[in-house]
């Protein structure tokens, strides 16, 4: 199994995917690779849209993507990727239209087979077993919180360590405690923007210059850097 699970798309001042743009190219390799684009995350801009968005940077890169929404039959383009790409956006829409196309077990069996699986902040949330530590309003019912369980911990992308100045609402510490208070047996992944998650060779590893935060229900909270062991993750 490989994947790259990006907490943001982009930092500020950066063209869109700038930041992971490397670390996407090294992941995929030389060799051209045909990749299949899931946009349903978007919601105020249209999937075509989007795809040009990426393609852009896929091909700076030297790789080409092509969007399942072109495809009569999502699940035979599942079936036939070379690579998956899940694109940011909001996670209760994505949820929802994976659900309505058959297409999240159908992208977890192909993962696990080796097909190479990126996803960024949204498409993060799904490689996940849920979507319950997405920070997205629930615009939608998805029709169930399952995801792919690729992983067996969740990840809070986009972890923020405070909340903006002259905001009185719960800090992101506070809600993911909060929800390992109800939800004991799960691990949380705080990964702040910037820093992604990269699994292959039955290897985790944090990619950035940032640390990565662990939660856990009754334990001390505690950071890991890009030189820690983050293995002890897919053993939850």
């Amino acid at each position: 199994m490989k994947l790259l699970l990006i907490s943001n798309s982009t930092n500020p001042g950066e063209p869109y995917l700038g930041y992971p743009k490397k670390e996407i190219q090294q992941f995929l390799g030389e060799k051209k690779v045909h990749a299949l684009f899931i946009p349903y995350a978007a919601v105020t801009f249209s999937f075509d849209e989007y795809e040009v968005k990426v393609a852009e940077r896929f091909t700076e890169i030297g790789h080409d993507i092509t969007s399942i929404h072109h495809f009569s039959d999502p699940l035979k383009a599942v079936q036939q990727a070379e690579v998956i790409v899940v694109g940011g956006g909001n996670t209760w829409q994505l949820v929802r239209l994976l659900h309505d196309n058959g297409l999240m077990d159908a992208i977890r069996h192909k993962v696990l087979q080796g097909t190479p699986y990126i996803g960024w902040s949204a498409g993060s949330n799904v490689a996940c077993p849920t979507l319950r530590a997405t920070n997205d309003m629930p615009i939608i019912d998805p029709n169930g919180f399952d995801c792919m369980n690729l992983v067996p911990f969740q990840i809070n992308p986009h972890y923020l360590d405070v909340n903006p100045e002259g905001h009185g609402g719960e800090t992101r510490e506070q809600r993911i405690l909060e929800f390992l208070e109800i939800n004991r047996d799960t691990t949380v992944v705080g990964l702040r923007e910037g820093t992604m998650l990269k699994y292959e060779n039955n290897l985790l590893r944090l990619i950035g210059n940032k640390t990565a935060r662990i939660f856990r229900n009754g334990a001390e909270t505690i950071e890991l850097s890009g030189n820690d062991d983050f293995n002890f993750l897919m053993e939850v």
